[in-house]
This record gives structure tokens, C-alpha cells and sequence, in this order.
């Protein structure tokens, strides 16, 4: 049974990444930061389901407490499936944007980014098979207004991507993003009106939480071997 890693695993987008990737026959960690209790709600229910998974708490940014979290989870083999999906807004127009607002976007997504992968990459390359997804966004793509820290901080995820996916190629492991638009969810209904969502999406809706899932279990599969250091967009049409 292969091993998956899915950071900020108890989120929307994150709990379906979780679930879908256990239907797979995966064993996955759903990881949170600040709500553990969410994260074990999870992982016994895929397990009451039939599946099987394990809660993991630990901060992205902090790199020791990282390093120690993820040697504990080595411990039982390598993590072959690595997700990516943690990140955070903290939005403002750069006029009024502040120092930590800057610092604390790039942080969870790029730093968080090596702190989490690094150490995952050596027992990954001694199987010769892997997939890591990371998740990014349409704003690295296309610019938001009141977003430039979080647009700066996911298309440095992309450059990372495509670099990545060209050291890895020769090891049987890929890299890829996957960059959703609006997507439903509680942060998403507050913040794009339906109105919003006809005017800005093409298909007139938000896309699921589980049709992001269903791409990055793709190519977290056996059958998607030969896609890596791709920025793959499923956004309706936006872009």
C-alpha cells in the first residue's frame, strides 16, 4: 500500500483530496495545523469507511518541528505521495499591505513547500516511484487584485514545479500544480456572490472541492507516469 502525505488535509479542498486518495487504496496522513480534532474526525472516518488513514499535526513553517514529524512517519517506509495543499490568504492592496502579511503568505506556501517535500525526497527516489501535487491557484496565473502576496507566493510554487519535475524525471517520479479557480466551499459562498461567479466563470458555477480531488488523484496514479512539470488549470473556462 503506497503512503500519501496531503498538508492542510482537513480543509475543504484537502478533505476530499484525503478521501478520494484513501478510495484509492492509499494509506493517507491527513495533516492539520490548527485543528487537529478535525483531522482525526477524518481519518476515522475513512477508516470507518474501509479505508485506511492517520492524523498528523505540525506547522509547515516550522522547519525542525517539520523534520521531526515527518522522520516519525519515515519510520514505517516512504511517503510516495506527497500533496501539497497547504496555504493561506491574508489579502490587502499592496499600498496597505504589511511586512508580516507578505511574509506569512510566502511562508506557508513556499517555504512550507520545501520544509515538507525535502525530507520526503531521498526515501522517494530509493523506491523509484512518486507523485508530488502542488496546489496552487488561478491568482498565480491571472493576478487578483488585493492578492499580490498570495499570487507571488503560488507562481513561485510553479517555477519550483517545473524545476523539480526535471530533477526527479530520471526517477521515476513526477511534479506537477494544479491551479483551481472559485471552488465552493464556507470562505468561498462569503466571498464570491453567485452573481460574482456568473460574471468571472464561464460555466456560471463554482467547481467542487471533489473535482479538484478527482485531478489530483489522476495524477497521483499509476496511469499519469508520463505528465510532469505541468501547470494543469481547472478553473471553468476563467482562463
Amino acid at each position: 500500500m503506497k503512503r500519501a502525505l496531503v498538508t492542510g488535509g482537513s480543509g475543504a479542498i484537502g478533505t476530499a483530496i484525503c478521501r478520494r486518495l484513501a478510495a484509492q487504496g492509499r494509506h493517507v496522513y491527513v495533516h492539520a495545523r490548527d485543528n487537529p480534532a478535525r483531522a482525526e474526525k477524518l481519518a476515522a472516518e475513512i477508516a470507518a469507511a474501509g479505508g485506511s488513514a492517520a492524523a498528523v499535526v505540525f506547522d509547515v513553517t516550522d522547519g525542525g518541528g517539520a523534520l521531526s514529524a515527518l522522520q516519525e512517519m519515515l519510520e514505517a517506509g516512504p511517503i510516495q505521495i506527497l500533496v501539497n495543499n497547504a496555504g493561506v490568504h491574508d489579502d490587502a492592496v499592496m499600498p496597505g499591505m504589511k511586512p508580516q502579511q507578505w511574509s506569512r503568505v510566502i511562508d506557508v506556501s513556499l517555504n512550507g513547500f520545501f520544509n515538507v517535500t525535502q525530507p520526503l525526497l531521498m526515501p522517494m527516489i530509493g523506491t523509484r516511484w512518486g507523485r508530488i501535487v502542488n496546489v496552487s491557484s488561478v491568482t498565480a496565473l491571472a493576478g487578483n487584485r488585493g492578492q499580490t502576496n498570495y499570487a507571488a507566493a503560488k507562481a513561485g510554487l510553479h517555477g519550483a514545479t517545473k524545476a523539480l519535475a526535471l530533477e526527479l524525471a530520471s526517477r521515476g517520479i513526477t511534479v506537477n500544480a494544479v491551479a483551481p479557480g472559485i471552488i465552493a466551499s464556507p470562505m468561498t459562498e462569503r466571498s464570491f456572490p453567485q452573481e460574482s461567479i456568473e460574471r468571472l466563470v464561464p460555466m456560471k458555477r463554482a467547481g467542487t472541492p471533489e473535482e479538484v480531488a478527482d485531478l489530483i488523484a489522476f495524477l497521483s496514479s499509476e496511469q499519469a507516469g508520463y505528465i510532469s512539470g505541468q501547470i494543469i488549470s481547472i478553473n471553468g473556462a476563467m482562463i
